[in-house]
C-alpha cells in the first residue's frame, strides 16, 4: 500500500487552493496577491518567547473589539481570516453530512476548507447584477449549516446588499450561519455589515489584517459574531493559535499610530485605484472595469491571456481569472505604488 492512499479520501482527491506564492511566477513587480505594499515599523518585545502565548490575547482581542464596536466576547482572534473559515465549518458542519453554499465567482478557500473538512459545498453562483442570489440560497437552506458571502467580493469587488442579506438572515434563522466575509471592507468601511450583528444571532463576519493594515505576512485575522458561535469555536480553535510576536504587532497595529497609519494607506489606494480605473476605462483593449471596493481591479480585457502574458514579460505579475465562470479574459490588478501603477500604464500604453 503507498502512502497516499493511507490518506482521507477526500485528501487524495484534493487539488489544492491556488494561492498566488502557490502559483508563483518571475518578475519584479508582485501585484497579484492582494498585498500592501508597505507595512510600516514595529517593535518587538522578545522577553515571554519562553512561555506558551495566551489563546485569546487580550490586548488584541480588546483592541479590535474596540476598533470594531463589538464586545471582547463577540470576538475571536484567529490565525488569518481563513482560520476563522476553517474553525467555522469543523465547528458547525458534520462530516460526510452537512453542506456549505458559496456563489461563485468568489474566494476559494471557502470550498477547500470544506473539502478538506469532508463536507459538501452547494454552489448557487452570483446573479446577472453580480449579486448573491438570495431566493436560491434560501431554497438550500434546509440542507445547509453555512453560508458564505464575500463583500467586497473576491475577485469582482462587489459588495452585498443590504436589504437582500437581511432577507437572507431571516430565512436563515435557527437554520444556518450567514458568514459574511470582509477582508476587505477598510476600503469601503461605510459599508460593512457588522452594525447587523446585534440584531441576528446567526451573522458571522470574518475580518483580517492582511489587506488595509498591511500584514498579510502577520496571519492574523478575526471572528465577529454573537458570544455563542465565539463559544462554540473556543472549543475547537487550538490551544496556542497566535503567537506571541504576532500578538504584540497586532497590538501596535490597532493602537491610535496604528490606526491612522493604516487609513491614510486606505487614502492612498483609493486614490491611486481611481486613477487607475479611470485610465483602464478609456483604454481600446478593456471591456469592463469591475466594481472597485477592495485593493484591486478586476478588469475584462479584449485579449486577456495576451495581456497577462506581456504584463510577465516585463516583469509585472498579476492574477489572471480566466478559468473562473463568467470571468473569461478577467485580470485581477492588485493596486501597489505610485510607481508600480505607472508600470502597469506603461505596458498598456505600448499597445495602443
Amino acid at each position: 500500500m503507498s502512502i497516499t492512499l493511507l490518506a482521507r479520501k477526500q485528501v487524495q482527491a484534493l487539488t489544492p487552493y491556488q494561492s498566488a506564492r502557490r502559483i508563483g511566477g518571475q518578475g519584479h513587480i508582485w501585484l497579484n496577491a492582494n498585498e500592501a505594499a508597505e507595512c510600516g515599523t514595529y517593535q518587538l518585545d522578545c522577553a515571554r518567547l519562553n512561555r506558551y502565548p495566551e489563546c485569546q490575547p487580550p490586548q488584541v482581542v480588546n483592541a479590535y473589539a474596540a476598533y470594531a464596536n463589538v464586545s471582547p466576547e463577540q470576538l475571536l482572534v484567529t490565525r488569518g481570516g481563513d482560520e476563522g473559515i476553517e474553525l467555522l465549518i469543523r465547528t458547525f458542519c458534520e462530516p460526510g453530512q452537512d453542506n456549505i453554499v458559496i456563489c461563485s465567482p468568489t474566494y476559494g478557500m471557502y470550498a477547500i476548507s470544506a473539502e478538506t473538512n469532508g463536507v459538501g459545498i452547494i454552489d448557487v453562483p452570483l446573479d446577472a447584477n453580480r449579486q448573491p442570489n438570495v431566493d436560491g440560497i434560501i431554497e438550500t437552506l434546509d440542507n445547509s449549516k453555512i453560508v458564505f458571502l464575500c463583500s467586497p467580493n473576491n475577485p469582482t469587488g462587489d459588495l452585498v446588499d443590504s436589504k437582500d442579506l437581511c432577507r437572507l438572515l431571516d430565512a436563515a434563522h435557527n437554520r444556518a450561519l450567514v458568514v459574511v466575509d470582509e477582508a476587505y471592507i477598510e476600503f469601503c468601511p461605510e459599508l460593512s455589515q457588522a452594525r447587523l450583528l446585534a440584531d441576528y444571532p446567526q451573522l458571522v463576519i470574518i475580518r483580517t489584517l492582511s489587506k488595509a493594515f498591511g500584514l498579510a505576512g502577520l496571519r492574523c485575522g478575526f471572528t465577529l459574531a454573537n458570544p455563542e458561535v465565539i463559544g462554540l469555536m473556543l472549543k475547537v480553535i487550538p490551544p496556542y493559535p497566535i503567537p506571541e510576536p504576532v500578538a504584540q504587532i497586532a497590538a501596535q497595529a490597532l493602537n491610535e499610530q496604528g490606526l491612522a497609519l493604516m487609513r491614510a494607506r486606505v487614502v492612498e489606494i483609493n486614490q491611486l485605484k481611481h486613477t487607475l480605473g479611470e485610465h483602464l476605462r478609456a483604454h481600446p483593449q478593456v471591456q469592463e472595469v469591475f466594481a472597485p471596493n477592495g485593493n484591486y481591479l478586476l478588469v475584462r480585457f479584449s485579449q486577456g491571456a495576451a495581456l497577462f502574458a506581456r504584463m510577465a514579460k516585463a516583469g509585472i505579475i498579476l492574477r489572471d481569472f480566466a478559468n473562473r465562470p463568467g470571468l473569461a479574459d478577467c485580470i485581477r490588478i492588485t493596486i501597489g505604488t505610485q510607481t508600480e501603477m505607472d508600470a502597469v500604464l506603461e505596458v498598456l500604453q505600448q499597445e495602443q
